[in-house]
Parts: structure tokens; C-alpha cells; sequence
């Protein structure tokens, strides 16, 4: 489960960090505390349900927050991990300028 949710992670930060640089905004800080939600049953298998990153962010420019957290987005749709999965991968971005 852990080296699940770290691949999802990372994935998303290498996708994130390549739009920013395509948009110049300039990332000086990145950290995601993921969670997973998983299902349980009564044969002790199980699955995820749901992964929430929690991408905090700082860039260089305040004037361009917005697109910042904006580019999530397009950095989910890059994630070939996110993309492989068949439960919800959400996101809630935390942004701010220097």
C-alpha cells in the first residue's frame, strides 16, 4: 500500500514540476502528506477506494498561484500511475507564492 501511494506521489510531483516549467513558474518547495483509503473484506483481501494527494506547494511569483494549483490538473491527466489506476485519485493543492 505505501509503495503505492508513493509512486502515486511521485508521479504527480515529476508531472506537476514538467507543466510548471512549460508555464515558467518556478516550484522553490513541494511536499504531499497522500492518504489512502482502503477497502477491507471479510476474507482479509482488499482494495484502494480512493487516493487523496495533498500537493503543498510555494513557488517564486504570488501573481501566478492560481494557474499553480490550476496545473494539477494537467498534471493528473500526464500521471501514466494515475492513469493505470481504477479508483478516484483526488487532490487537494495547497499554494502559495514566496
Amino acid at each position: 500500500e505505501d509503495l503505492l501511494l508513493s509512486s502515486l506521489v511521485s508521479c504527480h510531483m515529476m508531472s506537476y514540476l514538467y507543466v510548471c516549467a512549460q508555464k515558467g513558474i518556478e516550484v522553490l518547495e513541494y511536499s504531499d502528506n497522500a492518504e489512502a483509503t482502503l477497502e477491507v473484506f471479510d476474507d482479509g483481501s482488499g482494495r484502494f477506494v480512493a487516493v487523496r494527494l495533498k500537493p503543498k506547494v510555494k513557488i517564486s511569483n504570488s501573481d501566478k498561484i492560481e494557474l499553480a494549483v490550476e496545473l494539477h490538473t494537467k498534471a493528473n491527466q500526464l500521471c501514466f500511475i494515475a492513469n493505470s489506476c481504477n479508483f478516484p485519485v483526488l487532490h487537494e493543492v495547497s499554494c502559495e507564492g514566496n
